[in-house]
């Protein structure tokens, strides 16, 4: 097991959690063998001060660490600099969330997406040693020369648009597949939220599934997609790679495809771990959302999910609510309800019921007469409407007229049966 010295520097600017730090270390496999913490804002040179600095150099000299890891984003000539000074491997959050990814990823997408986040997060660190073997410094990109760092380049950013050749044909493949879910009457659904807050365990809840669902960061980067039924109405819902407070944009673009499964679903469930202390929650919340916002997806119907209810009690859940929704009103965010859950243990009681209202108002939604002149057909008119929205009312006769909520996309179906539509004006309730 590689051995890790922890470097986390608590700023106005920067309030860093060491609890979450910690689990990314024990998440990427590393043995942490000490936390050095700092109070101050960022040293230009070095990202921490001048003095801490010996701090470190004495740790470093003392437990031999494999490498040196903070948790705070390093710019290239800070990285050097750190290097130069303790002569052993320095990474910052960033790469060590990377360093995760790579364990992590299955699928040949999530492959290809953990290569060019790695590839775009190069990129800096490989022109920062360019500028300084031409300043005389002669230590190069992992002790290449000039000429040999100036190719390596090239090949960084001939690889990075492959791979986003590649990203956009598995884009438009499941821009087709997504189409045609929509075309056969699915609702799509779509998990969000901060690592580790139970999306995996939802979804599998959810299906009836057992997809691997552990208890650390990042078990999911891989885009998964399972349908389930809601009443009598036909689900795909799909688990996205969890957020982190402060998601740099190289992650955001490189797993961009995946994400993107937020920004076309019809509802997006933002799952949050009600168990936490509510400062974590509240911190969570609000990176969640920044995340979503820079996706463009806060104007989807959302409903927030706070999940393990079973971990703390019903008083603790319900001021938490409470304090989330105070949150959405003072934000103005489009957030449809908050629910709570315990997707361990299959209670979803109140997530359902949500959903059962959330999806009669979707765009997608209508409300129409359908008339039916061959009384055998009824029963076959009845169930497919079932399948795909609600019965509103029945009156049986020579005609049997049915006013029900069905989705738009399916009318041609009904149709097909040889039924007469009219759309209503009648608001749902």
């Amino acid at each position: 097991m590689m051995r890790a010295i922890g470097v986390i520097r608590k700023s106005r600017r920067e309030r860093i959690s060491r609890e979450e730090f910690e689990e990314l270390l024990r998440s990427a496999g590393y043995e942490v063998v000490a936390i050095l913490e700092q109070n101050r804002e960022e040293h230009p040179k070095y990202n921490i001060g001048k003095g801490k600095l010996e701090e470190l150099k004495e740790l470093v000299r003392e437990l031999q660490p494999d490498k040196v890891i903070f948790a705070n984003k390093l710019t290239p000539s800070q990285a050097y600099n750190l290097w130069k000074e303790l002569r052993v491997e320095i990474i910052d959050k960033w790469q060590l969330v990377l360093e995760i990814f790579e364990r992590r990823a299955h699928s040949k997408e999530a492959k290809l997406q953990v290569e060019l986040a790695s590839l775009q997060y190069e990129v800096p660190l490989v022109k920062e040693a360019i500028r300084r073997i031409k300043l005389g410094d002669r230590a190069g990109f992992k002790g290449m020369g000039e000429y040999q760092t100036q190719q390596y380049l090239k090949h960084i950013r001939y690889r990075m648009g492959k791979i986003r050749k590649e990203l956009e044909r598995v884009k438009a493949d499941r821009e087709v597949k997504r189409k045609r879910r929509e075309e056969v009457g699915f609702i799509l659904l779509a998990l969000a939220g901060y690592t580790n807050a139970g999306k995996s365990t939802l979804l599998n809840t959810l299906a009836g599934e057992e997809i691997e669902a552990r208890d650390q960061m990042f078990t999911t980067l891989d885009t998964t997609t399972r349908r389930f039924k809601l009443g009598g109405k036909r689900v795909l819902v799909t688990d996205t790679v969890g957020f982190i407070d402060g998601l740099p944009p190289f992650i955001v673009e490189a797993f961009h495809s995946t994400l993107e499964e937020i920004v076309k679903a019809d509802i997006v469930l933002l799952v949050l771990d009600v168990s936490e202390p509510w400062p974590e929650i509240r911190r969570k919340f609000l990176a969640s959302l920044n995340v979503l916002r820079e996706l463009k997806a806060l104007d989807k119907p959302m409903v927030v999910v706070l999940n393990k209810r079973d971990l703390t009690s019903e008083e603790d859940v319900k001021d938490k609510a409470e304090r989330i929704i105070e949150i959405v009103e003072e934000r103005g965010i489009n957030v449809s309800r908050v629910v709570s859950i315990s997707a361990k243990f299959g209670q979803l009681e109140e997530l359902y019921g949500a959903l059962e209202e959330v999806v009669l108002t979707l765009p997608k939604y209508g409300a129409f007469e359908i008339t039916v002149r061959e009384p055998e057909k009824v029963p076959q008119v009845m169930a497919l409407i079932n399948a795909i929205g609600e019965v509103l009312s029945v009156e049986y006769g020579e005609e049997t007229k049915i006013e029900a909520y069905i989705q738009t996309g399916m009318i041609k179906e009904l149709t097909r049966l040889g039924v007469e539509i009219k759309r209503l004006n009648q608001p749902h309730q």
